[in-house]
């Protein structure tokens, strides 16, 4: 796996390069800006981009910002997202653009090594990765939708968890639950938003894409 790391804060940054190469995966470049990371993606052609939210000269967006722009240069690049807090616009604009190789956590995360370096895993492979934290005030934010009113607290529990980029078993293993437990619960969550089974639509994405499209109208 070979990744491009973009921060601004040069310990974190260095760190970050230290504890991925220890897991034998292979840092190609670090950035302190966006545009730095932008020129990485060219000339390395990684396959996973770690970006912080707020880089200079303003440390505003310019992460999201570079985030989209690497995925148009490069479509298939996964990205994973750091930030220091729960910014719900920034989650949102980034996640609802496409599902798959996406992350957004907050940089907490990177403390916790196996959580951290599961999500990056998770993301590598064309999959989601949310943070929990995340998960929980966009669902705050969301209660509101009438058709996730529908939902039980145990299928807001599973929908979460799903949004989190988790697979059944590990929602189960979650919940303390059986694997058909989650999946019944899953049919549910399809039939209450309203998502029929078709060959043109992978209604797990869909509910998810529902669930964090109703948390931005809300915010």
């Amino acid at each position: 796996m070979r990744i491009v790391i973009a921060e601004d804060d040069p310990l974190l940054r260095e760190g970050l390069a230290l504890l991925l190469r220890a897991e034998g995966l292979d840092v190609v470049a670090t950035a302190d800006t966006a545009d730095g990371a932008l020129d990485a993606v060219d000339t390395h052609e990684p396959d996973v981009a770690i970006l912080d939210v707020r880089m200079p000269p303003t440390h505003t967006d310019e992460g999201v910002r570079a985030a989209v722009e690497a995925r148009r240069r490069r479509p298939g690049l996964a990205v994973l997202v750091l930030s220091a807090y729960v910014e719900q616009s920034f989650a949102t604009e980034l996640l609802t653009g496409g599902v798959g190789g996406l992350g957004y956590l907050l940089k907490e995360r990177v403390g916790r090594v196996e959580e951290f370096l599961d999500a990056l895993h998770r993301v590598a492979s064309g999959g989601t990765a949310i943070d929990p934290e995340v998960v929980a005030q966009l669902f705050t934010r969301s209660h509101q939708d009438a058709r996730l009113a529908r939902l039980s607290p145990r299928e807001r529990d599973v929908l979460a968890l799903m949004a989190e980029g988790l697979g059944n078993s590990a929602v189960a293993e979650r919940l303390f639950v059986t694997d058909g437990a989650v999946h019944k619960h899953i049919r549910s969550i399809f039939a209450k938003l309203d998502l029929a089974p078709t060959d043109q639509v992978d209604r797990r994405v869909a509910a998810v894409l529902r669930y964090l499209e109703d948390a931005r109208r809300t915010r």
